[in-house]
């Protein structure tokens, strides 16, 4: 009896093996039966959080792959040096700031520079998918009472006035060439004082008075909650900034899946769309993940 009981002892330790064994050979890099792992991250601003939350749900509702997200990275060139990195695989960026702030080229039309996007990327291993309709450009802003005094309709008539007004942008447009420097050279705007600053605060120092003219993305719900007068960039300075998923390629060659599922929202938000989902965030105080899950259940992308 004793002798059977060790074999058969013997025997349920060497099925338990092989069974572990089959398991490990079948799940290649998936963890305790899962799909794989993918990092989604994002800039600094609510439109990037809001967005990157979107891709995440996107793919965990419709794959089994497990999502990590690392949103509020920093600005465009911390968010684009943790892809090139792999410490995350994915996340949203703009035509223009693909072009003219990581590859250094000039832009062209909203088709040229798209297509320079995607095939600049190449070169890093990355892919740009499908835009998602809107054109996140950079813009300029002042309020209704000293586009009043001053009479500003566009960049040419804030460049005469500029040596009188302070401005307050985000800390990477002081130093971008698709930013002040730019606007400098093709303006000639020389203002009293430049003030860096998060992106959150540029509305809150306008309305304050600490500032007279911020850095705005066209489509930030912000705008609109101010009030503020967007100016004509009439001498059409900054490149177009349609919002698209760039993707690390190997991550593309492990999880194909994701190009279909994320490409389901090229041309479904325009930038009055964005412009309404930022300001849930930003003025109605929702967060960001709930804004995005709501959105995609409207358009049937996920269940309920």
């Amino acid at each position: 009896m004793k002798t059977v009981r060790t074999l058969s002892v013997l025997g349920i330790s060497l099925l338990l093996a092989l069974v572990m064994v089959l398991g490990g050979c079948g799940g290649g890099d998936r963890d305790s039966g899962s799909g794989g792992k993918l990092t989604v991250g994002s800039k600094n601003f609510t439109e990037n959080i809001l967005l990157a939350h979107m891709m995440a749900i996107l793919i965990e509702e419709n794959t089994d792959i497990q999502v990590e997200r690392k949103v509020n990275l920093g600005g465009s060139n911390v968010a684009w040096q943790a892809l090139l990195n792999n410490d995350i695989q994915l996340y949203l960026d703009y035509t223009g700031t693909i072009v003219a702030n990581y590859y250094q080229e000039e832009t062209g039309t909203a088709e040229e520079t798209l297509a320079r996007a995607k095939e600049l990327v190449q070169q890093d291993n990355l892919k740009f998918l499908e835009p998602w309709g809107f054109n996140n450009t950079y813009t300029l802003a002042v309020t209704q009472e000293l586009a009043e005094q001053y009479g500003l309709e566009t960049y040419s008539d804030l460049a005469k006035v500029s040596d009188r007004l302070v401005i307050g942008s985000e800390f990477e447009f002081l130093d971008r060439p698709d930013g002040l420097p730019g606007l400098k050279e093709v303006y000639g705007m020389a203002f009293k004082d430049e003030r860096g600053m998060d992106h959150g605060l540029r509305y809150t120092s306008i309305a304050e008075g600490k500032v007279d003219v911020i850095d705005a993305f066209a489509t930030d719900g912000m705008l609109v909650v101010h009030n503020l007068k967007i100016l004509q960039d009439d001498k059409e300075f900054f490149p177009p900034y349609h919002g698209a998923p760039v993707v690390r390629q190997d991550a593309l060659d492990k999880y194909p899946e994701i190009e279909g599922l994320l490409n389901e929202l090229a041309g479904k938000i325009d930038d009055v769309m964005m412009q309404e989902l930022n300001a849930k965030v930003d003025a109605e105080g929702l967060k960001e993940d709930d804004v995005a899950r709501e959105f995609l259940l409207g358009l049937g992308l996920i269940g309920n």
